[in-house]
C-alpha cells in the first residue's frame, strides 16, 4: 500500500471509530465528574483573591462581569496548510553558542530531559535560539530556572519557530491580545475527580488530531504550589528503540486516527463554546523528526484512537501495550518539578506528557506557548528520496563505539541461557 499522507477525514470508517472508541466514563453531560483533561470547566472561584492575585489577568475561570469561565465565544476557520521551516536544520551541530553561554549543563535522564543554568531566554540571540531547536530535538525536553521571560516575550520566542497555535476549546488570558496563549489553571475551586478518568488517559502530545500538531512548545509557570504539581515526559524515540525489530517494522507501516472529539464533547458539556470545529486526523504511528531523522512513536492516549486497518481486537491491544509503555516504564520518562517563574521547552513532536493533580487545594497556574510543527513525516516518505530513518538508540551506541546488538535467530530445538538483572 503507497504511504498514507497526514489528513483530516471524515469517512464512515472514522465515524465508526469514534463511536466505538470513546473511552468508559467519558460521557459528559452537566453533572458529569470533572475530568481536567477533557473539560476546564470550573463553575466557582472561592479563592476571593482577584482584586490581590499578581496574575488574575491570566487567569481563565471566571470573570468579574459575567462570573462564568472565559471562553471566548468567537468562530475560528478550519486550519489550512502552515509553511514551516524547522529552525533545527539552520542550527549549529555543535550547539557552541547556546551551550557555551550555560553556566552548567545537566542532562536528567539517559533517555530525555537536560536543564542549562546561567540562560536568560529574553535575551538568546537567533543563533541560540536555533541551536534550542536542535537541543530540544535531540534531548526532547530542556529545563531553564526562574526566567523573568513574560508572556509577551514567550510568545515572540516561540513566534521563531514558527505559527502560534489557537486552542479551540481552552481558556485564555483575560488580558486582551493573548489568544495565542494556553492557559494552564487550577486553585481549589474544584478538586479533579478520579472516578472521571484514569492516569493513563491522560498522558498526551498536545492537540496531535491537527494536520501539523506541535513543535517547540513552551510553558512557564507563574504559580506553583509549595509541593507537587510535577509534569513528567515520556520519550517518543525511546519507545520505539525498546522494540523488537519485527514489532518496529510493524508500526513502522501503520497509520492512526486522532481525533478531537472528545475534548469538544467535553467543552460544549460543560457549557463552553468550541472555537474551531472538531477534526480527525490521520498521521503514521511512527514518525521521523525532520532534523536528526530518528523515529519516535507517535501514538498517546488522550488523543488516539485507532489503528487503521486493522482489526479493532489488534488495534486495541497493540495501542494498549503502547499506552501503557508510555506510562508505565520509567526507562522513557523524565520528572520536574517546578517552582514560580520555571520554563521547560519540549518537542512535542517526539515526546508524550502528563501533569500530577497531587497539590489540591493549592494554586498551579502555568502558561504556554505552542507553535505549529510540519505535517507528520512518516517512514516511507521520509526515505522515498533516499534517506535513511534512523533509530536514536542504535546511532547513540555507533558514536560511543558499542557494538549494537544482534537479534537472536531461533532455531528449533535450541536453548537460550537468560541474562538476569539485578538491583
Amino acid at each position: 500500500m503507497p504511504p498514507v499522507a497526514s489528513s483530516t477525514v471524515h469517512t464512515p470508517e472514522v465515524a465508526s471509530v469514534l463511536k466505538t472508541s470513546k473511552p468508559a466514563g467519558k460521557d459528559q453531560d452537566a453533572a458529569a465528574p470533572f475530568n481536567p483533561f477533557y473539560s476546564y470547566y470550573a463553575p466557582t472561584d472561592d479563592t476571593g483573591d482577584d482584586q490581590t492575585y499578581q496574575y488574575a489577568k491570566y487567569k481563565a475561570n471566571m470573570t468579574p462581569r459575567t462570573q462564568m469561565p472565559y471562553f471566548p465565544e468567537v468562530d475560528w476557520q478550519p486550519l489550512g496548510p502552515i509553511n514551516v521551516q524547522d529552525r533545527g536544520l539552520f542550527a549549529d551541530p555543535e550547539k557552541r553558542s547556546l551551550l557555551s553561554a550555560a553556566t552548567k549543563v545537566k542532562h536528567l535522564t539517559p533517555a530525555l530531559g537536560v536543564e542549562l543554568h546561567g540562560i536568560d531566554l529574553r535575551y538568546l540571540t537567533d543563533a541560540q535560539k536555533d541551536e534550542l531547536a536542535l537541543l530540544a530535538a535531540e534531548r526532547t525536553v530542556v529545563v531553564f530556572r526562574n526566567q523573568p521571560i513574560t508572556i509577551e516575550e514567550q510568545l515572540d520566542l516561540g513566534r521563531h519557530y514558527g505559527t502560534l497555535h489557537k486552542h479551540a476549546t481552552t481558556p485564555v488570558p483575560r488580558e486582551p491580545g493573548l489568544e495565542e496563549v494556553h492557559v494552564v489553571y487550577a486553585d481549589s475551586a474544584r478538586k479533579p475527580d478520579p472516578t472521571a478518568f484514569s492516569k493513563i488517559e491522560l498522558w498526551h502530545s498536545d492537540v496531535t488530531y491537527e494536520q501539523q500538531p506541535p513543535s517547540l512548545t513552551s510553558l512557564k509557570v507563574i504559580t506553583s504550589p509549595a509541593c507537587g504539581g510535577d509534569t513528567l515526559w515520556s520519550s517518543g524515540y525511546a519507545l520505539y528503540s525498546s522494540l523488537s525489530p519485527d514489532m518496529q517494522a510493524y508500526l513502522d507501516k501503520q497509520y492512526a486516527v486522532h481525533s478531537a472529539v472528545l475534548q469538544a464533547q467535553g467543552s460544549r458539556a460543560a457549557g463552553t463554546h468550541v472555537r474551531r470545529k472538531e477534526i480527525e486526523t490521520i498521521h503514521p504511528v511512527v514518525r521521523v523528526h525532520p532534523v536528526t531523522g530518528w523515529k519516535s512513536v507517535f501514538v498517546n492516549p488522550g488523543f488516539t484512537r485507532r489503528i487503521l486497518n486493522a482489526p479493532k481486537a489488534e488495534s486495541d491491544s497493540i495501542l494498549s501495550f503502547l499506552f501503557h509503555q508510555i506510562a508505565e516504564n520509567p526507562d522513557f520518562q523524565v520528572r520536574i518539578s517546578w517552582e514560580s517563574n520555571d520554563i521547560v521547552l519540549w518537542d512535542n513532536r517526539v515526546c508524550t506528557h502528563s501533569a500530577t493533580f497531587d497539590f489540591y487545594p493549592e494554586r498551579r497556574h502555568a502558561l504556554r506557548v505552542t507553535p505549529h510543527g510540519e505535517r507528520p513525516i512518516s517512514v516511507a516518505e521520509y526515505e522515498q528520496d533516499g534517506k535513511k530513518a534512523k533509530d536514536r538508540q542504535v546511532e547513540i551506541w555507533k558514536l560511543q563505539g558499542i557494538e549494537v546488538p544482534t537479534p537472536v535467530v531461533p532455531v528449533a530445538g535450541g536453548v537460550i541461557k537468560q541474562k538476569v538483572y539485578n538491583d
